[in-house]
């Protein structure tokens, strides 16, 4: 389990290899719960925990990307005047 701190050190190809390796592993410890008794049933629920926390930051930087590129589209743009209440 990785702390998210350390997640967020990472960039997004390093993100997305660790993200396909943690889905690997779900599959498998999966895989053997259903075949065969695990060792620590606990493991699939970090592994999915693991799996979110790396989608989260992913879809953070994301969302960053395209609040940046909408203020540098139009920065000028003013607001729209609010009509007042009486």
């Amino acid at each position: 389990m990785t702390k998210p701190a350390a997640l967020r050190e990472q960039n997004d190809d390093q993100l997305e290899l660790l993200l396909a390796e943690t889905q690997q592993q779900l599959f498998r410890l999966r895989l053997q719960s259903e075949t065969e008794r695990l060792e620590a049933p606990s493991e699939i629920i970090k592994a999915k925990r693991e799996i979110a926390r790396i989608k989260t930051i992913l879809r953070q930087r994301e969302l960053e990307r395209q609040r940046s590129a909408e203020a540098a589209a139009s920065p000028s743009a003013p607001a729209p005047a609010r009509k007042k209440k009486k």
